[in-house]
């Protein structure tokens, strides 16, 4: 996206913030990027209806912190207070997770990415079908697209907000981050 209108972008996205009085309000601005009803409008963008709130918090609280980097997401929450960021969390946690359409993963890709998952004890931390909890996320039918980027952010140290994912994510290859990926996409 050129500079000039990320910028546009930005300053519309401040004043609109801004602006509005409830969260309900507020919340129509994440649709821009994040859909009307649950699905995003670019597959990178993440889904955030249905996602848990401690996670949602955190993840608003560390892009306004910097210590997640976003163009987008940074103007977003530049003003936002915590109290905001808490009701917004809490608003797209109670609504319905949308169905994305993903297809399964193969078989051969589903075994080779629960390999993957059972070796990196995913489920620890994401619990019983990739449903995350509290601060944790979830993770099934997350975009493929989505996730893909976000796993090689964490192998790469470009998501450098939870330290743990970096390190765990270097054990892997980039065939075995496709995997879990598109298996994660499609439960």
């Amino acid at each position: 996206m050129p500079t000039w209108i990320f910028a546009i972008f930005s300053f519309l996205a401040i004043i609109a913030t801004a602006h509005a009085d409830g969260i309900a309000e507020k919340a129509t601005l994440c649709a821009s990027c994040h859909g009307e009803n649950g699905v995003p409008v670019d597959p990178k963008v993440p889904v955030i209806w249905g996602q848990n709130a401690g996670y949602l918090y955190i993840e608003l609280r560390d892009f306004k912190r910097g210590a997640r980097a976003s163009e987008m997401m940074a103007p977003m929450v530049a003003d936002m207070s915590r109290d905001d960021m808490m009701a917004l969390a809490e608003y797209f946690s109670k609504q319905p997770w949308p169905n994305l359409g993903q297809k399964p993963a193969s078989a051969a890709i589903a075994e080779r990415a629960e390999t993957v998952a059972n070796s990196a004890q995913c489920s620890q931390c994401h619990l019983a079908g990739f449903l995350g909890a509290s601060s944790v996320p979830r993770v099934s039918d997350q975009s493929f697209d989505y996730l893909l980027a976000t796993l090689e952010a964490f192998r790469s140290g470009t998501r450098a907000n939870n330290a743990w994912m970096t390190d765990l994510m270097k054990a892997y290859s980039d065939d075995d981050i496709k995997a879990l990926a598109a298996y994660l996409a499609g439960l």
